[in-house]
């Protein structure tokens, strides 16, 4: 499933395309995804513009003139295409097209059909069920240390799991917590209570630094990613312990990576890098 940063990457990718353009159509191909589109999707849609997007954790927000903003959440195999000549005729898995003024296509192909288009408005952003949960952005300016030493206060749920409750922190998935938790030096099993304030400190540094260079990266795209322009990201080569279970560890080059499963998800960490 897409994380921060490739959901970073779509928006980014998007912003040329999408901001300041009118829709001048919106085609629904079907009447739901995970869950229905709502009544009139296109009808709301059509002939407004685009104002901005935005991204909270792992959803795209699409700021529409008039105060509708669209929830857009890719899901397990969705992705976002621009297509500007030669458009070619819709697949089977291509669900919705944002056909803009400047004479762009923006195409959801969602072959699983796990991912989702709602409406909401500005007003009722913060409090939209999908929203009103999520916590702290780690790469935002005031996310630091002391935030997420709170955020993991009397938790008795392993540190990887704790990672990955999005009301802890928004956008971490399971390959960024595995390998923020390497460049730590924290097992994945040791319980979220036991983080003493030193090691919060190391976590928050891994955690950022290891999202800001999957950003970089253009996300990760060994499965499903695929960025806007249809090229692929390229952080799955950077991976120091995610998918890299029996090999012998990068950094210090005696254990063997291991691969245990936690809460139904892998986990890869290093015996001996971690503690």
């Amino acid at each position: 499933m897409p994380e921060l940063p490739e959901v970073e990457t779509v928006r980014r990718g998007l912003q040329p395309v999408l901001e300041g353009q009118k829709l001048i159509s919106v085609v629904v191909r079907r009447n739901n995804l995970r869950i229905p589109f709502p009544k009139d999707f296109a009808k709301k849609l059509t002939g407004k513009t685009v104002i901005y997007l935005t991204r909270r954790a792992k959803y795209l927000l699409m700021h529409i003139e008039g105060g509708d903003v669209v929830i857009v959440h890719l899901g397990m195999s969705g992705h976002m295409t621009i297509l500007e000549k030669n458009i070619p005729k819709p697949g089977k898995h291509d669900h919705v097209d944002f056909c803009t003024s400047g004479n762009v296509v923006v195409r959801f192909c969602d072959p699983r059909r796990f991912g989702l288009m709602t409406l909401t408005t500005e007003k009722k952003l913060d409090t939209h069920k999908l929203i009103k949960d999520i916590g702290p952005d780690p790469l935002a300016n005031n996310f630091n240390y002391i935030i997420l030493a709170a955020a993991l206060v009397g938790r008795k749920t392993p540190i990887k799991a704790a990672l990955l409750d999005q009301r802890t922190i928004a956008g971490l998935g399971n390959i960024y917590a595995s390998e923020s938790l390497f460049r730590s030096g924290i097992l994945p099993m040791r319980l979220a209570h036991s983080i003493n304030i030193v090691e919060v400190e190391k976590l928050t540094k891994g955690i950022r630094d290891v999202l800001s260079e999957a950003l970089e990266a253009g996300g990760s795209s060994f499965s499903d990613h695929v960025k806007p322009d249809g090229k692929l990201g390229y952080f799955q080569n950077n991976f120091k312990v995610y998918g890299k279970e029996a090999e012998i560890c990068s950094v210090c080059l005696k254990a063997q990576i291991k691969k245990i499963r936690q809460s139904g998800r892998s986990t890869f960490y290093c015996p001996v890098c971690q503690t």
